[in-house]
């Protein structure tokens, strides 16, 4: 009896050892993540790898823990269990530096949060400046940088209520390159959107994805999803059902559940082209 259990010893240790080298490698290492709001338990042990240079969109049903899976990650909401490590190293904690991490782990939300008494140029600017402590011109050279590249340099003096939602999407992505991020984070980013405004913020999408930028993107845009992404992560019910490459999840997925959201959204599509 006692061979039999030292002959099983070295397994947890090995899953450990894979689990710490996994940890180590990632740029984001997400481990048996769990959030609850009272009794409503919204994930359920969690595991979730983010790799430098991945495109990873996360499809599901609403009120499946996508989006609170990246508030998570971005330490807008605290876990009430499980771990998120940051290369290597774990997100919270007293010493923690927040703002810092929150440059390096950028968000772009549903809602655009500009700041409404600004101009588009100074939204782009305060992050680098109060947070980074940028030198005002640098800060203001970078900005105009990226909202180039945004394609909103002829709205810089404009305030967001002067812009259509489509412009302030692109503006807090400007925003948020501006504080020089390793990983972009969006929370839906389209679905506050007028059907015709989409396009642009996609296509601003596509063009940080080809440069090689990190993404994780909450989408109900499965197009884009099958085009861009290096990963596909499917949730429902505060779980990872299944991920993969886009090709697998879209064309052979393996979980009733998977194949069941995907027919639904095929069959939206149809509809539409009838």
């Amino acid at each position: 009896m006692t061979a039999c259990c030292n002959l099983a010893m070295p397994i947890p240790r090995q899953k450990a050892a894979e689990a710490a080298a996994e940890t180590t490698s990632a740029a984001i290492s997400v481990q048996h993540l769990q959030m609850s709001f009272g009794t409503h338990q919204v994930l359920r042990d969690v595991d979730f790898t983010v790799r430098q240079g991945d495109v990873i969109s996360i499809i599901g049903p609403s009120g499946s823990g996508k989006s609170t899976l990246l508030r998570c990650i971005n330490h807008l909401e605290r876990p009430t269990g499980g771990a998120i490590y940051y290369q290597g190293q774990p997100v919270g904690g007293e010493r923690f530096d927040l703002p810092r991490y929150r440059a390096k782990v950028g968000m772009v939300f549903q809602s655009f949060n500009l700041f409404n008494n600004m101009s588009v140029l100074r939204n782009c600017m305060v992050g680098p400046m109060y947070v980074l402590h940028t030198p005002r011109e640098k800060a203001r050279a970078d900005a105009m940088a990226y909202l180039e590249k945004v394609g909103m340099t002829p709205y810089v003096n404009a305030l967001p209520s002067q812009l259509s939602g489509g412009q302030k999407q692109r503006v807090a992505i400007a925003r948020a390159l501006a504080m020089h991020p390793e990983i972009l984070l969006f929370d839906e980013p389209t679905s506050a959107l007028d059907p015709q405004m989409v396009g642009e913020v996609l296509s601003t999408m596509r063009a940080l994805a080809q440069e090689g930028m990190t993404m994780v993107v909450v989408t109900h845009e499965m197009q884009f999803a099958q085009e861009i992404s290096s990963r596909v992560v499917f949730m429902a019910d505060g779980y990872v059902v299944e991920e993969g490459p886009p090709q697998q999840i879209f064309q052979d997925p393996q979980q009733e559940k998977t194949r069941l959201f995907l027919s639904r959204y095929l069959a939206g599509q149809r509809g539409e082209s009838a």
